[in-house]
């Protein structure tokens, strides 16, 4: 059975979309930004719980002070980026729950009343939700580099609170000159797939 999305759609999003190094310096417009998360929102989670928060780095201040905390080989993709996202957990996500799951209000308490619960829960769906805002940044035609080469607690300490975790740095716009590395190759569905 063949997909159904479109072929043009399928390489937009994946076989063709790479994790960019450069940029141009095209910038990348608000209503881009909630294009996509219009788009993304719909990605499903636990419980449709929510708790991906996206902060974006537009002033030349903040960009100075997030640049300090990223790892030495991904600071001039930052500094250079014409937009960044730092993409973060909320740990407080079950508050709104009674309204974002209306078919069992009574979750935010019976399954979300620990910390360390919340936590975990948050870290995972988030990450789901991450992804799918990876997606959809592609989707509007430009290019995503999520970045881990980052000093996520002093990135926390910087720009969020404890009650959100970070969990990466997006830079993003229309891929630059040498925006990307040769495609690495990918495990065969055989080294994947296991049937039970």
């Amino acid at each position: 059975m063949s997909l159904v999305l479109d072929p043009a759609a399928q390489d937009l999003l994946f076989r063709e979309a790479r994790t960019a190094n450069t940029f141009t310096d095209e910038p990348v417009t608000d209503e881009q930004v909630q294009a996509i998360y219009d788009l993304v929102k719909y990605g499903p989670t636990a419980f449709n719980q929510t708790p991906l928060r996206i902060t974006l780095v537009r002033s030349p201040e903040a960009r100075e002070r997030l640049v300090a905390h990223m790892a030495e080989g991904n600071r001039a993709k930052t500094a250079t980026a014409p937009l960044v996202a730092i993409l973060s957990a909320d740990n407080e996500f079950h508050e709104e729950l009674p309204t974002l799951f209306p078919a069992f209000p009574q979750a935010k308490d019976a399954f979300f009343g620990e910390r360390v619960v919340r936590e975990n829960s948050a870290a995972l769906n988030a990450a789901l939700q991450a992804a799918y805002f990876i997606v959809g940044v592609r989707a509007a035609g430009l290019a995503a580099g999520p970045m881990t080469g980052v000093d996520l607690e002093g990135v926390r300490k910087e720009f969020l609170d404890d009650d959100h975790t970070p969990l990466m740095v997006v830079n993003i716009g229309r891929p630059g000159e040498n925006a990307s590395y040769p495609r690495s190759p990918r495990l065969a569905y055989e080294q994947v797939v296991t049937t039970v």
